[in-house]
């Protein structure tokens, strides 16, 4: 899926001599037209291609609950995904999203506790990256602010799935409470 949602006005707007408001100009809706025609051609060739890369794949697959497309847009989509979960404080949707070896190390209410407690919620974490690491990893790299973090995504029973990092694992393993006095203690809890 592709993060930019451009919303361009196609044609300017024209005030008539009559005193009422102002209506797209004939030319604008013209061009409107023929780009509505082209973008739905485009659209409806793209979901008719068997190019794996396609994002309408992504969508189609996505929708029809099959596996998610092993390819680096696969795997880039579903990065920002958990990125979004987590900075809009989906704590419990960004865990569902985590490798098997990410849930063993922690219960889910427990790192809806710790994150919850510890984290920046809000601050949009952007992907600026990404790079395949074989046919089943793929490193991302994201921005929240001006800090920028590498993060592995790995393909993992059809999804690509976050990978926690061994720092992360480490603080996981204390559990929630544990977690949080040592984030505090550090100085990286950010509530407090």
């Amino acid at each position: 899926m592709d993060n930019h949602h451009p919303h361009r006005r196609l044609g300017a707007l024209t005030a008539n001599s009559h005193g009422q408001p102002p209506r797209p100009a004939v030319a604008g809706r013209r061009l409107g037209a023929l780009v509505l025609a082209a973008a739905a051609t485009l659209t409806f060739s793209a979901a008719c291609t068997e190019d794996s890369e396609a994002p309408a794949g992504n969508a189609a697959a996505a929708a029809a609950g099959g596996p998610e497309p092993k390819t680096l847009e696969g795997a880039k989509v579903a990065a920002q995904t958990v990125f979004d979960r987590f900075s809009g404080g989906d704590f419990a949707g960004a865990w569902e999203m985590y490798t098997s070896s990410g849930k063993q190390a922690i219960s889910k209410d427990d790192y809806v506790k710790l994150n919850t407690a510890c984290s920046r919620k809000g601050l949009a974490i952007q992907l600026t990256s990404a790079r395949m690491e074989g046919t089943d990893r793929a490193v991302v790299i994201a921005k929240q602010l001006v800090a920028a973090q590498s993060y592995t995504m790995v393909y993992e029973a059809d999804a690509w799935r976050l990978e926690p990092a061994k720092e992360g694992l480490t603080l996981y393993k204390l559990g929630a409470d544990k977690a949080i006095a040592a984030q505090k203690k550090a100085g990286t809890c950010a509530g407090g």
